[in-house]
């Protein structure tokens, strides 16, 4: 799925420079709840360095969310494209057989 740097998460003052919004396409607040958790990917064109993060939490209701990366994104990723990856699912333990019942053995009585 693709996405779209919207801005830095930003206050009056002061922003924060590992966090991000990102535009995803979606419509409503409920949409993107479904992102949290999911990796984020943004790779820059000239050096091709990929660099990670993952979508926190919704931002409004029009579909945004915000995600935090390893690293701070320069600012030419602000109107970007960035690649949102679906959640890798964990390995399954791997499970033990189930016992069977063993029939007991019969013991011979001796005469």
């Amino acid at each position: 799925m693709k996405g779209f740097v919207i801005q830095f998460r930003r206050g009056r003052r002061v922003y924060t420079p590992r966090h991000f919004i990102v535009d995803a396409g979606l419509s409503s607040r409920k949409e993107a709840t479904q992102l949290i958790g999911k990796e984020v990917e943004w790779k820059n064109p000239i050096s091709k360095k990929i660099i990670k993060g993952k979508i926190t939490s919704q931002h409004g209701n029009k579909g945004l969310v915000r995600a935090v990366f390893e690293k701070g994104l320069p600012g030419q990723a602000v109107n970007d494209e960035v690649e949102i990856k679906a959640e890798v699912h964990k390995a399954e333990p791997v499970k033990k057989p189930i016992p069977t019942k063993q029939k007991p053995k019969l013991v011979k009585e001796k005469k």
